[in-house]
């Protein structure tokens, strides 16, 4: 049984061979041992010399293809397409160059290391084969055993490869990521600021609304003189004018009745005697909890998307609770512990919003019609026939959104790359919508001339005049406060309202404050009864009062202290590595031939997992 398990695990362990280097995503290399290409397609590019083959590339693309497909439902489209083919060809050129470094610094492995490593750190899904445990621990010796008397030698020939190629790249993380210190007094100023909490109350001067724009001058020169010292502020990048009409995949008002009707009776039976656990198998789209009978596990309050949130922290304990609809479908739930407004375990089953066969045919008939009609109308008559309303809006290389359909980054590159002004294109796709887009007019990268830039400008302007504004008027509001008046009459006499806030940790966001900002950092830094200086966020001004501080707790610092500091060292170590490839990608010389070598075949192509047209 151990064996054909092991035979069954081959695959796997043949994928997993890059997980020792943290900064790469799980997938195929495609190459032999030598470390050259397995066949002959050809050359879609090169990395310092390196070619990027053609199959390689496929393999890896065809994974991540798998990987996104398993996550979803919907079929991927065709704009995922595009971002898997560039995710794929990043994923080569990263291989490339971490191979290129181990190289480069002699980085090597010895038999005895791949022996040590076999015996003593078995690859990863090995650690839950059922073959090795013993009441349910990994068992060594089982393990031990299995290697020296069981396996077979083309599994003993994978296991060394995934090692060897492993190990290596594990002393290149340590290499990359050594010399780190992290001493007492930065975990606990971590600590500090996510546990240390602050009420206050305050006063927003509100200048944007309250000082009306009549009262600011701003002259024709003033604006001059503005654009003139802040041109680089007015760089802009290539620019499309686009018409567009959108056809979206929101859910048909039927189609959502189904999904609240099905959930309706599903909970009825479970109310009648139906186990919970067995609904969740056949009924929840949740593929991770069904066969785990709903199991959502131990969560924090806050972690759960709001209205399920709110649920599970209002639900009676052991009870089916009503039916919650959120963003991903109804939910049946069952609270089955909680702890306060801490933390709770829960099961759901969920029924997802889905189209009907048939409402899903119409929707694709209409895209094709759509896709027909544009090759001889225009994107307005086009529409005009269907029914659907079109949209005018500026794309650029830097910004796509056309709304309805969310980011368009396809068609964008569609206008840049392909059209000419006129121009209609293919329907292209997301994941919110199907879209064509008629080219208006394209504008050069470059600076926005002043006429264009002159209402920018002038907002700009107005807000920070009003803001100095704000600062004089609210210097003799925080004067009074400070000589002994309370802040309310003070408020009052000015026409403010005065709002409470917290408590909030530093790293919170608060409502009517915002997160990271100098409000923020203000409320920390008074004592209790302290006033504040008048303080500006971006588009406010506020006069604020501590009226209590908790401190962080040191006592509970102190037993979690070891396990923080192994958290920030790996959140540190990942930084390292992300940023260590992106500066070996930064002085690569790297080519990328795909758009002359992959030509898609028709538009069926893009859909396959294959995308390169055969």
């Amino acid at each position: 049984m151990v064996m054909r398990q092991m035979r069954e695990n081959t695959k796997w362990i043949m994928l997993v061979t890059a997980l020792a280097f943290v900064a790469l995503m799980v997938f195929e290399w495609g190459m032999d041992a030598s470390g050259q290409s397995a066949g002959g397609v050809g050359e879609i590019g090169r990395v310092n010399g390196t070619p990027v083959y053609y199959e390689e590339y496929l393999a890896v693309y065809r994974n991540l293809y798998d990987q996104i497909q398993s996550q979803q439902e919907e079929p991927i489209t065709s704009q995922q397409v595009s971002d898997i083919e560039d995710a794929a060809f990043d994923e080569m050129v990263n291989a490339i160059l971490v191979r290129q470094e181990l190289e480069r610094r002699g980085i090597r492995v010895t038999d005895d290391e791949v022996r040590q490593a076999a015996q003593f750190n078995p690859p990863p899904g090995f650690a839950q084969n059922p073959g090795f445990l013993t009441d349910g621990q990994f068992d060594f010796q089982k393990y031990q055993d299995f290697l020296a008397t069981q396996a077979d030698e083309a599994l003993l020939l994978q296991l060394e490869a995934y090692y060897r190629d492993v190990i290596p790249r594990g002393k290149l993380v340590r290499q990359v990521s050594t010399g780190i210190y992290l001493p007492d007094n930065l975990l606990w100023q971590r600590w500090r600021d996510q546990n240390e909490t602050v009420e206050i109350r305050y006063i927003p001067l509100d200048p944007g609304q309250r000082i009306p724009d009549s009262e600011i001058e701003i002259s024709e020169a003033d604006l001059q003189s503005y654009y003139d010292d802040h041109e680089e502020d007015f760089e802009q990048p290539l620019r499309a004018e686009v018409r567009g009409v959108v056809l979206s995949k929101t859910m048909s008002a039927a189609d959502s009745a189904e999904a609240r009707a099905r959930a309706a009776e599903i909970r009825q039976s479970i109310l009648e005697g139906e186990d919970f656990g067995e609904m969740a198998l056949i009924e929840s789209s949740d593929e991770v909890t069904a066969t785990e009978n709903g199991d959502l596990g131990v969560f924090p309050k806050g972690r759960m998307v709001a209205a399920f949130d709110s649920a599970v922290f209002a639900a009676p304990v052991g009870e089916i609770a009503e039916i919650v609809e959120t963003s991903f479908g109804m939910h049946i739930l069952r609270v089955d512990e909680r702890w306060a407004q801490d933390s709770a375990r829960a099961a759901h089953i969920l029924i997802p919003f889905e189209r009907s066969d048939a409402a899903e045919i119409e929707l694709l008939t209409r895209a094709d019609s759509l896709e027909n009609l544009g090759e001889s109308m225009t994107v307005a008559d086009a529409a005009a026939s269907l029914g659907l309303e079109t949209q005018e809006v500026q794309l650029s290389t830097e910004f796509a959104l056309l709304a309805g359909a969310g980011q368009v980054g396809e068609g964008a590159e569609w206008a840049f790359e392909e059209a000419a002004v006129g121009d209609v294109s293919p329907v292209f796709e997301t994941s919110q919508a199907f879209y064509m887009i008629e080219v208006l007019s394209t504008s050069p990268a470059g600076v926005l001339p002043f006429d264009e830039a002159r209402g920018t400008i002038e907002a700009i302007l107005l807000q920070e005049r009003k803001m100095q504004r704000a600062r004089e008027s609210g210097a003799g509001l925080v004067g009074r406060i400070r000589a002994g008046e309370p802040l309310p009459n003070v408020a009052a006499d000015a026409g403010l309202e005065v709002r409470p806030a917290g408590p909030f940790a530093r790293n919170d966001f608060v409502p009517g404050l915002g997160r990271f900002n100098a409000a923020i950092g203000a409320a920390f830094g008074l004592d209790v009864g302290e006033v504040s200086d008048v303080v500006e966020s971006p588009s406010n001004a506020f006069i604020i009062e501590l009226l209590s501080r908790t401190p962080a707790d040191s006592t509970e610092w102190l037993g979690q202290r070891e396990s923080q500091r192994q958290q920030v060292r790996s959140q540190i170590e990942q930084r390292r590595i992300q940023d260590w490839l992106e500066s070996l990608r930064t002085a690569a010389r790297i080519i990328d031939r795909r758009d002359e070598v992959l030509q898609p075949v028709d538009e069926t192509a893009q859909q396959s997992p294959f995308g390169f047209g055969f």
